[in-house]
């Protein structure tokens, strides 16, 4: 389909007309229309509204073309080998690796790549290695992804301060770090972990934190996961220690990859707790004795996934192509077009449909928008059965907390008293059932929905989703959950 094609489809809505005059910018992203025809074709012909971008991008269909000549016309082995199908393999991982770094502008002489299975695998790898001792410090803020929660459990074993930076109430921003960096200690290892952007509320928290914490000492810790799919990540501008993000995220194919973009004197400092094949230059068994590589293999386990890594390099090709302002201009309008939508949404009464959570301005924010359903009479419809419901009429959608407490609590007004009276209630194996009981007596949701947008989003995806939203008006809770 043409982007005439595609843009005379928009204008059979009433309501397109009056949303470009609000946000003419769309029509500068009119490419994308061109590239959800040949790339994403099948949501239109499955009638689906896909908005769990921050779950997964969609795998653009070129891509898995692109894949397969790659993989049908060579011969490839492992690269661990010396023969010509391993050579073959060798040349197209370090390619990957220099297309990653290209990519982001990072200086190959400063930052190494490292591949794992997802971004959680990047965090594991950091916080398992990082010197953490009783003169360390573990600073993070709440509003983080729970890979990133459970490094606190490294550095608790270890001795190390475990200190939470708190989200503010009602915009859900996390406090100024200049009051929670503490002053440089000799000998004192210091990282600092914060999400570039919620995957929860779709906050961005400010990339000036880098250059801040590592005046005062600290290693930075980025996780660009939920960042990096709409927004340009220029390393060269600013310089974390650590990124770690997953591909599929960013380009929808292939799955089962992601990266640790490390800082060379950083990654110096990780002491790894043991190692595997593919990432020793010397073992011995008689003398219990080994010795790791001096690059980046020393932290990838075994075997690398290198007959996909060709496709890291082909979504880089692919992304680049498209431009990521492009994709991040588009991304912008339509969830600011939401978020005016959203606030508006009105049962007959008068009261306000929707719950928000996070500073609901125009920016800095990405495309993940958290939010709860209030009846006529103010009570929570059951955020599950939302999704239920909507995946019923082909939306996507996703609900719960999103692997992210921090932000969850603060979101959802959860008191420290009342999470340990829930915890109690809960019982010993901690029932889930038990603690959201719990909490729904004490007035409180356990979860929030989520939408969110990406490079394949249209006006067409916001507008059917807010008909779905507009069907659930002047409806009691009870209804929607029997």
């Amino acid at each position: 389909m043409t982007t005439q094609g595609v843009q005379a489809l928009h204008l059979r809505h009433p309501a397109f007309r009056a949303f470009i005059e609000r946000f003419p910018l769309y029509l500068r992203t009119r490419p994308l229309d061109e590239l959800r025809a040949r790339d994403f074709g099948r949501l239109d012909e499955q009638a689906q509204v896909y908005l769990d971008y921050t779950g997964a991008c969609p795998c653009p269909a070129s891509l898995i073309e692109r894949h397969r000549e790659i993989l049908l016309g060579g011969t490839f082995g492992n690269p661990h080998s010396r023969h010509d199908p391993a050579s073959a393999s060798t040349r197209l991982l370090q390619r990957a690796r220099a297309d990653v770094l290209r990519y982001f502008h990072a200086d190959p002489a400063e930052y190494l790549v490292i591949f794992t299975a997802n971004a959680s695998g990047a965090l594991r790898l950091v916080g398992e290695a990082y010197p953490f001792d009783g003169d360390a410090e573990f600073l993070l803020t709440a509003d983080n992804h729970n890979s990133v929660h459970g490094i606190r459990e490294y550095a608790a074993r270890r001795g190390a301060a475990i200190r939470y930076i708190p989200s503010l109430p009602g915009s859900l921003r996390a406090e100024d770090i200049s009051t929670h960096l503490t002053a440089a200690r000799a000998g004192g290892n210091r990282l600092l972990a914060y999400p570039a952007q919620s995957n929860f509320s779709g906050l961005q928290h400010p990339l000036e934190w880098i250059a801040v914490a590592r005046d005062r000492g600290y290693e930075v810790l980025l996780d660009a996961a939920a960042f990096a799919p709409t927004n340009r990540l220029d390393l060269a501008r600013i310089q974390p220690d650590f990124v770690v993000l997953s591909f599929y995220k960013m380009f929808g194919y292939p799955t089962g990859i992601g990266a640790l973009i490390a800082r060379r004197a950083a990654l110096g400092k990780l002491i790894r707790p043991s190692f595997s094949g593919g990432t020793v230059k010397m073992v011995s068994t008689l003398l219990r004795s080994h010795a790791l590589r001096d690059d980046e293999a020393a932290f990838e386990d075994g075997t690398v996934n290198y007959l996909a890594l060709p496709a890291v390099s082909s979504g880089l090709e692919f992304i680049s192509a498209i431009g990521i302002d492009t994709i991040h201009r588009r991304v912008t309008v339509l969830t600011n077009h939401l978020l005016e939508r959203l606030r508006d949404l009105r049962h007959a009464c008068g009261r306000p449909a929707v719950e928000l959570y996070g500073d609901t301005a125009p920016s800095p924010r990405g495309g993940a928008i958290a939010f709860n359903l209030r009846d006529p009479a103010g009570v929570y419809l059951d955020y599950e059965a939302v999704e239920r419901r909507a995946a019923r009429e082909g939306i996507a959608l996703r609900s719960g907390c999103f692997c992210n407490p921090g932000a969850g609590e603060a979101a959802l007004s959860h008191s420290p008293i009342l999470v340990a009276e829930c915890l109690r209630r809960s019982g010993p194996a901690q029932d889930p059932a038990r603690y959201r009981a719990c909490m729904s007596h004490a007035g409180k949701s356990m979860g929030a929905v989520r939408a969110s947008l990406g490079m394949a989003s249209n006006f067409s995806d916001v507008h059917r989703f807010l008909e779905f939203l507009e069907g659930l008006l002047d409806r009691p809770a009870a209804e929607l959950t029997a």
